[in-house]
C-alpha cells in the first residue's frame, strides 16, 4: 500500500473515531438529562402551578396515576390543574383516577380544565376535583348507563351455523349472542347497570353539593354545553387559565405562579433513557416522532378495551357500560 492510501485511511480512521466520540458525548448528556427529568421533572424546582393532560380514552393508566400522586406530593407544585378532553373510557380507570384526584385534594387545590369534551368517565374526574372550569362549547355530562350486546341469531341461523354450548349454569356467559336472552339474564343485566348508575348519581351529588334528586333530573345520559353546565351545576365557571387563577387565588395561591405540564415517561422509553432524553436525542438528530406514538396518542393510549367501560357514543343516547369479552 502506498503512504497515500495509509494517509487516507488514517483520515478516514479518525472521522469514525470522531463520530462516535461525539455520538457519546451526545448519549452521555441525554442519559443525565433524562436521568434529572425522571427523578426532578421539568421545571418542576421552583413553585408552581403542576398541570396534567388527561385526553383521549380513560384507561387504567399506572404511569398517569403516579403522575398525580407525584405532583401530589411535590411541594414545589402548590395546587394541580388536570385539563380533560375525553368522551370517557373504562370505569374501572376513571374510578381510579377518581380516587387520586380526591386524594390530592387533601393537600392541595385541584381544578378541573375541561376543554373539548368530559363526559362519562371524563365528567367523573372532573367531578373529583375542587373546581371545574370549562369552555361555553365545551361538551359536559353523560351521566347514565347503558348494557349494549349484539344478537346475531337469525344472522346465524340464514347462513346454516348453530351455536351448541354446555355451562355450568343458566346465567354463565350471559348475555350471548348467538341466542335470545332470556328474561332471568336480562333482570341480572338491569341490577348491574342500576348498581353503576346509583354510584355514578352519588359520586356527582357528593362531590358537586347537588341533592340526589338534582343529579336524577340530569343524569338521564344528556350531554350539556358549558353554558348549560354552569347553568344546572355541573362545573363552576366558564373560561379558562384567568378563571383557574381566580379560584386558586381564593385558595390562598400566588396567581403569578408559572403554569408547568407534567408528563408521565413515555412507555416506549427503553430502561436507560426517560422520555426526556428520548425527545432530546430525537430533537437534535432531527428524527420525526413516530407513527406508532401518533396513533397511540390519537387513540387515548389504547384502541380496544377490555371489561366494564363508561364512554359517551356520538349517536348513542347514553354512556356505554359494558362487560365485554375482548371488547
Amino acid at each position: 500500500m502506498t503512504d497515500p492510501d495509509i494517509l487516507a485511511d488514517r483520515r478516514r480512521i479518525r472521522r469514525k473515531l470522531s463520530f462516535w466520540r461525539f455520538m457519546t458525548i451526545v448519549v452521555a448528556i441525554a442519559l443525565v438529562a433524562g436521568l434529572f427529568m425522571r427523578f426532578q421533572g421539568t421545571g418542576r424546582g421552583g413553585s408552581h402551578i403542576a398541570r396534567i393532560d388527561i385526553s383521549g380514552v380513560i384507561t387504567d393508566d399506572q404511569p398517569l396515576l403516579d403522575l398525580i400522586a407525584d405532583a401530589a406530593e411535590s411541594e414545589a407544585a402548590k395546587a394541580l390543574v388536570v385539563s380533560i378532553s375525553s368522551p370517557g373510557g373504562t370505569t374501572y380507570g376513571g374510578e381510579r383516577i377518581h380516587k387520586a384526584l380526591l386524594k390530592a385534594g387533601e393537600s392541595k387545590p385541584v381544578v378541573a380544565d375541561i376543554h373539548t369534551l368530559a363526559a362519562s368517565a371524563g365528567y367523573m374526574i372532573a367531578a373529583s376535583t375542587d373546581h371545574i372550569v370549562a369552555g361555553e362549547s365545551s361538551i359536559v355530562g353523560s351521566i347514565g348507563v347503558i348494557f349494549q350486546y349484539a344478537q346475531a341469531q337469525d344472522l346465524l341461523d340464514k347462513i346454516g351455523v348453530q351455536m351448541e354450548e354446555i355451562k355450568s349454569s343458566p346465567l354463565k356467559a350471559e348475555p350471548s349472542p348467538f341466542h335470545e336472552t332470556s328474561e332471568e339474564a336480562k333482570a341480572m343485566i338491569r341490577s348491574m347497570v342500576l348498581d353503576s348508575y346509583d354510584w355514578f348519581v352519588d359520586l356527582v351529588a357528593d362531590h358537586r353539593e347537588m341533592s340526589r334528586s338534582d343529579v336524577l333530573a340530569l343524569a338521564d345520559g344528556s350531554i350539556f354545553t358549558g353554558r348549560q353546565a354552569l347553568k344546572n351545576g355541573l362545573v363552576d365557571a366558564l373560561g379558562g387559565e384567568a378563571e383557574i387563577r381566580a379560584y386558586l387565588k381564593s385558595r390562598d395561591i400566588d396567581d403569578s405562579l408559572e403554569f408547568v405540564d407534567w408528563k408521565p415517561a413515555r412507555e416506549t422509553a427503553n430502561l436507560f433513557f426517560s422520555a426526556g432524553a428520548g425527545d432530546l436525542i430525537r430533537q437534535f438528530l432531527g428524527m420525526p416522532a413516530s407513527l406508532a406514538t401518533e396513533i397511540d396518542r390519537l387513540s387515548g393510549g389504547k384502541l380496544f378495551l377490555d371489561g366494564l367501560v363508561s364512554v359517551w357514543q356520538v349517536g348513542g343516547q347514553s354512556e356505554s357500560v359494558e362487560l365485554g369479552r375482548g371488547k
